[in-house]
């Protein structure tokens, strides 16, 4: 899919969501807001869903946005066709939704344990670019049970998703993943637990840098992101690191809004789906 679905005449509200599986009030779903104004990204808002039902509710307002989301959007091609399953994306998402996680964890662990040490998970293409973890991983992170939470519920909403199922075309989810842009601007080092006693002054540090990185516009994606006081603050002092993993995530929205195809390859598979700006 080679268009641009949202409306050219006014610039698309963006939002950047740090997903969670299992939301609760003390570990919600993220969701940054913002607007592009040129390579000017203003950071609106940030709210909390503390259950998959208000993120079904966010997922139904109107558009036009372009969201860029923290969980999986399709399965390995390798382990698909090892396990038989459906090789075109909306019947594998369909039947990928009938399994119970306890059943989704027994098919995986069976999986791995077939195969030698050292590549025990089937991996998607886009996961060596973006440095990212095997959407069958079903344990830190479990993105195999993100994906099979958050997947049908954006299927079910009716918004379009580029390369994989047409939808609103005012209403754009793309995956994201915001690790790959934290490696570009602070490395290796860690920046986020949720773990207080792991919660130390190094990732408090980790987090000042890359907010101070993210306002100045150092990374590839060309986009400087604007703070109010405030917002600065409350980013650093999230030791969780899930509000800077939404704006993270905003950013690469942002990023997509702009390109032709939203960035995505040209040679995407249609059964895996790719990480944008990987």
């Amino acid at each position: 899919m080679n268009t641009r679905p949202v409306s050219q005449g006014q610039a698309p509200r963006l939002l950047g969501v740090d997903f969670s599986s299992a939301p609760r009030a003390a570990k919600p779903i993220v969701v940054a807001w913002g607007r592009c104004a040129g390579a000017v990204l203003r950071l609106e808002a940030i709210d909390t869903l503390p259950s998959l039902e208000g993120f079904e509710q966010l997922l139904h307002r109107p558009g036009p946005w372009v969201g860029a989301f923290d969980l999986p959007f399709g399965l390995p091609r390798e382990l698909v066709e090892s396990l038989g399953w459906p090789a075109e994306w909306r019947a594998l998402m369909q039947h990928y939704a009938a399994f119970s996680r306890d059943e989704i964890r027994a098919t995986f662990a069976a999986f791995c344990a077939a195969r030698p040490a050292g590549a025990k998970f089937a991996h998607r293409a886009c996961d060596g670019p973006a440095g990212s973890s095997p959407s069958m991983k079903w344990v830190n992170p479990p993105v195999a049970f993100m994906l099979h939470a958050g997947v049908p519920r954006l299927i079910d909403a009716g918004v379009h998703l580029p390369g994989l199922h047409a939808g609103d075309p005012q209403r754009v989810a793309l995956e994201a993943y915001p690790g790959l842009l934290a490696r570009e601007l602070i490395g290796s080092r860690s920046y986020k637990s949720d773990d207080k006693a792991r919660q130390t002054p190094e990732r408090l540090i980790a987090r000042k840098d890359m907010v101070d990185a993210l306002e100045q516009g150092r990374t590839r994606l060309g986009l400087r992101l604007k703070l109010t006081h405030a917002q600065r603050d409350a980013l650093v002092a999230d030791a969780s690191g899930d509000r800077l993993d939404a704006a993270l995530c905003l950013m690469q929205a942002g990023w997509a809004s702009s390109r032709p195809n939203w960035g995505l390859p040209a040679d995407l598979d249609s059964l895996e789906g790719w990480i944008v700006s990987a």
